[in-house]
């Protein structure tokens, strides 16, 4: 069986981000259909105050591989935000998804209890495992990933509960 926190996590990250690369590749087909810049949407948000569209996938990426990394006891990677198109998007998803599989389970034995540190607006914050996976990660994967999905809705892009959710 599979440590629960491992369970909670990887797979659940890999299943959402491999969905959200499916809607972004309907995203590209809408564009191409509709003869548009994709790069229109990638700037597009819901709100003035809100990320774009560009940086909600960024984020749901950096909360995957960061929380991956730090309940198996590691710091994780820096990556750049150079991404520019909807392809590069879908790069730095592949990328996120190899790097949160290559961790064996094992490496989550005990990660509920593990004293885990972010860097949030300057400062240290310290969780422990379990809450930061289940009031901090999960919460904030899964708004930036319906933002996302939101922001291609809204923009007209034919998307329906099932492609952000996938098959159960």
């Amino acid at each position: 069986m599979q440590a629960p926190m491992y369970a909670f996590s990887v797979p659940v990250f890999v299943k959402t981000l491999g969905n959200l690369s499916a809607i972004l590749a309907k995203a590209a087909a809408h564009a191409e259909q509709k003869k548009f810049d994709p790069a229109v949407l990638l700037a597009m948000r819901l709100a003035p105050d809100m990320f774009p569209l560009l940086r909600q996938v960024r984020i749901a990426c950096d909360f995957a591989k960061g929380a991956t990394a730090r309940l198996a006891g590691e710091e994780p990677p820096q990556w750049e935000d150079n991404e520019t198109t909807i392809a590069d998007l879908q790069a730095r998803i592949a990328r996120t998804i190899a790097f949160v599989q290559g961790f064996d389970p094992q490496r989550f034995e005990g990660a509920q209890a593990r004293r885990v540190t972010v860097t949030m607006r300057g400062e240290p914050v310290e969780y422990v495992g379990l809450p930061y996976l289940a009031h901090a990660v999960l919460p904030n994967f899964f708004f930036h990933a319906t933002t996302a999905y939101d922001i291609l809705r809204h923009a007209g892009v034919e998307l329906g509960k099932r492609d952000f959710i996938g098959t159960v």
